[in-house]
């Protein structure tokens, strides 16, 4: 009877501090999310009735009003480095990050990408926080998924959700669209923030929501983590990201025998493919040895040539089989 009961004593006890949820994961994450007020001066804005912008506004002379834009960052080096969305800074005159202490700090641009909506700032601080980064396993479909960010500036929120699919495309017109996506719920102010798993390490930065009325659906969207380093990597580096370019646009074709490739649609005159000798109508086969069977894999392998580096290219025309090579461009930004 007795070790009955001392059996029973223990289960007890385990139940008590085996508390479900995520609390754990988001207290190692959320000191490593910050809050982002950028502002910019206009004439024609709206007054600033927000309390966090209320000190910056008195300092601005005249008629000048502040558009401001509210945004998350993620910290990602302890030196002061923070990512976030470059929609969220875009034009901004002023960048105030709030970190999850409520101190505050004004913050720098170093650099944006345009292409991935992903820029990094810089705040004059040591010794920060460090978002957790994923080694070994990769997340699975069904994973649990945590969003961490600023939600109509209301501060620190934390939404809970799943990972619903990878690798998601054609959401924006950018050619470099891969993305996580989750219905933990992503608001306006999210931009920026951590998606982060049942451990509080980083899987992508929130960046976008699906949604016909303008509010949260379950479709939300986050650019995966390993994109948003290398990102940041590049900035830090040369204070832009540096791709490969061949001045095609490709499309999935079908092939007649049972294989794949990317037909191309365009060829920019003078550009890498145009002086290689490829046309509009050609399918490209391969590129550098990948198959091209996903339009995604291959701007990518494309992307990540260095300006003056070969491409090798497996063409098909008129039902011919041929290789190309191609001297990598430098792709520009786009203007927007």
């Amino acid at each position: 009877m007795g070790a009955f009961l001392g059996i029973a004593i223990i289960g007890l006890q385990a139940t008590q501090t085996d508390k479900p949820g995520y609390a754990s994961a988001v207290s190692k994450a959320a000191p490593a999310v910050v809050n982002i007020y950028a502002s910019k001066l206009s004439r024609s804005g709206l007054p600033c009735r927000n309390p966090n912008y209320r000190s910056l506004c008195e300092r601005f002379p005249g008629n000048a009003q502040v558009q401001n834009s509210l945004g998350s960052g993620v910290i990602i080096r302890n030196d002061g480095y923070i990512l976030t969305n470059e929609h969220v800074i875009k034009e901004a005159d002023e960048i105030l990050v709030m970190f999850a202490n409520n101190q505050t700090a004004i913050a720098q641009v170093i650099g944006s990408d345009p292409h991935t909506d992903l820029a990094v700032v810089k705040v004059a601080a040591q010794n920060l926080p460090v978002i957790s980064q994923l080694h070994g396993d990769l997340p699975e479909v069904g994973d649990v998924a945590l969003a961490i960010g600023n939600p109509f500036g209301l501060g620190h929120s934390v939404s809970q959700g799943i990972i619903s699919a990878f690798s998601r495309t054609v959401i924006t017109d950018s050619p470099y669209d891969d993305f996580i996506q989750t219905d933990a719920a992503i608001s306006p102010g999210s931009s920026g923030g951590a998606l982060i798993d049942y451990e509080g390490r980083l899987l992508g930065i929130n960046t976008l929501i699906f949604s016909q009325t303008g509010g949260n659906e379950g479709i939300g969207f986050a650019i995966p983590a390993h994109i948003a380093l290398y990102v940041m990597r590049e900035i830090v580096e040369h204070g832009r990201v540096i791709r490969g370019w061949l001045g095609v646009s490709l499309a999935l074709q079908p092939l007649a025998d049972t294989t794949t490739g990317l037909r191309v649609t365009r060829v920019a005159n003078q550009g890498p493919a145009d002086q290689a000798g490829i046309k509009a109508g050609d399918i490209v086969l391969s590129v550098n040895e990948v198959s091209a069977n996903n339009a995604y894999a291959i701007t990518d392998v494309i992307a990540r040539s260095r300006p003056g580096e070969e491409i090798q290219i497996e063409i098909m025309r008129k039902q011919q089989r041929f290789h190309a090579i191609a001297v990598a461009g430098d792709l520009p930004n786009p203007s927007r």
